[in-house]
């Protein structure tokens, strides 16, 4: 079957160098916008030809659909990949695309549009039968609705974003005098971050783990898993090391869910690339959190265990091609693979540190794979997410791939901006880390333990 003429990569940084290179492989045309901050960015160089599309605030440039919309015309494109971030979830956008007879490589946008909202997530995975949290549905705001949904929860409360992710506008609460606070706060932060101030509850488990499972769907009914990662290790439920496949972990019980989750959104018809986000909890319990409905950042922890592209697989499925011609008949893992996020911030504060690379001088070898944006004399600007860089290992075991990750830290050199790298080795290095024993508060509990050390 045909795959594109040409595709537009409506993004930046890491991912529009990996969609990119993808591209090039098929040996599809492409094209790549940029705004003023990366007029002279090094992932344009992997594209046919470049649009400027507007000055470096992101609501001016990467988020301006319409300016994204014309480059694509203008280039002649059939197809736009959005990455991840920005638009690559926003529904309107994606059925804008497809109205003006391109296709946007993606799932179809109602599946944006439901996922999208969490708490419609929610509801359809219940309906399926999914394991699903004890929660609310979305709040008006009144005090006595809010307390009268807490206490049928039961507290502690974690307030969640209905139209978010990324971890934006998530607080918790024990009592209801901090939950009528953190509702308001969520909502406003909610307001700012997704122009949409709807937030309900859900039940806040204790240091849980964070497991998600990889899906791919075509266009003919069929969709299959691509095995799980872990994702426990966060800052500000932000996720800053993922590994696959998921340590300590009951197999047989895993091995049930993946199976009942790609029959389910097989039968409910996903057409494209997909991530299940699952809460684990220390009892062994896995509850639905959300549906990602694009590709991850972690992707490519899942490439390097199972040999497949995913990116390519995207393009392919969204091209109209069958499950059978884009997986192999059963999917298999070996080794395994850890992914650290190198930030542009300051490592205890957890704040962004934006400034010039005066050097940037990431590692290489065997069973490393780096995934950036940025070269050496490039400013990392306040106006984008600094995330300088994702830097996997892989290796037989695990205990390998941890040190292979740990040496490859040890040895990048970055100059200019303050950087998480140190912190990150101190997670890699921990006793929890290494025995598979992690949960969503463990950055935060390491790196307190090592400034106690220090101060």
């Amino acid at each position: 079957m045909a795959i594109f003429h040409k595709v537009l990569v409506a993004n930046r940084g890491a991912v529009a160098g990996r969609v990119l290179r993808a591209c090039n492989a098929l040996g599809i045309a492409c094209a790549a916008v940029y705004s003023d901050a990366d007029r002279d960015a090094p992932w344009l160089a992997l594209a046919g030809e470049t649009v400027h599309i507007g000055p470096a605030p992101a609501r001016e440039s990467y988020l301006d659909g319409g300016a994204i919309l014309h480059a694509a015309r203008e280039l002649n494109c059939d197809a736009l990949h959005p990455g991840y971030g920005f638009l690559s979830e926003n529904a309107a956008f994606a059925r804008t695309v497809e109205a003006a007879g391109m296709r946007f490589i993606g799932p179809a946008p109602r599946w944006i549009e439901a996922m999208g909202h969490k708490t419609r997530a929610r509801e359809i995975a219940a309906a399926e039968g999914l394991p699903v949290g004890r929660g609310s549905g979305v709040l008006s705001g009144e005090r006595a609705e809010v307390l009268a949904a807490a206490e049928a929860i039961g507290y502690p409360i974690l307030v969640k974003p209905a139209a978010g992710g990324g971890g934006i506008g998530m607080l918790p609460a024990r009592n209801a005098e901090e939950l009528l606070a953190a509702v308001e706060r969520a909502a406003s932060m909610a307001a700012r971050g997704f122009a949409n101030r709807e937030v309900y509850l859900e039940r806040l488990v204790e240091r849980p783990r964070h497991v998600e499972v990889q899906l791919l769907g075509d266009r003919h009914g069929r969709v299959a898993h691509v095995f799980e990662r872990d994702c426990s290790v966060q800052r500000r439920h932000q996720k800053i090391i993922e590994e696959a496949r998921a340590p300590r972990v009951d197999a047989p019980r895993l091995a049930q869910l993946l199976e009942k989750l790609a029959q389910t959104f097989g039968r409910l018809g996903y057409d494209n690339l997909g991530t299940v986000e699952m809460l684990l909890s220390p009892q062994g319990e896995y509850r639905f959190l959300e549906m990602n409905t694009r590709l991850q950042v972690e992707h490519g922890v899942t490439e390097d265990i199972t040999g497949i592209d995913l990116v390519a697989a995207q393009l392919r499925s969204s091209a109209g091609e069958a499950l059978e011609a884009i997986l192999p008949q059963a999917p298999r893992a070996s080794g395994h693979a850890i992914q650290a996020r190198v930030y542009a911030e300051d490592p205890k504060r957890f704040l962004p540190s934006p400034g010039k690379l005066a050097v940037f001088a990431p590692p290489s070898g065997s069973g490393i794979r780096v995934e950036t944006g940025y070269a050496a004399g490039r400013e990392v600007t306040p106006h984008y997410d600094p995330l300088l860089a994702k830097v996997i290992a892989r290796a037989e075991t695990r205990a390998a791939a941890i040190e292979r990750l740990i040496a490859a830290l040890q040895v990048f050199r970055i100059e200019g901006v303050k950087h998480n790298v140190p912190a990150l080795v101190a997670i890699l290095g921990s006793e929890e880390f290494r025995d598979g024993r992690v949960h969503t508060g463990l950055a935060a509990q390491i790196v307190g333990r090592a400034s106690a050390a220090v101060g």
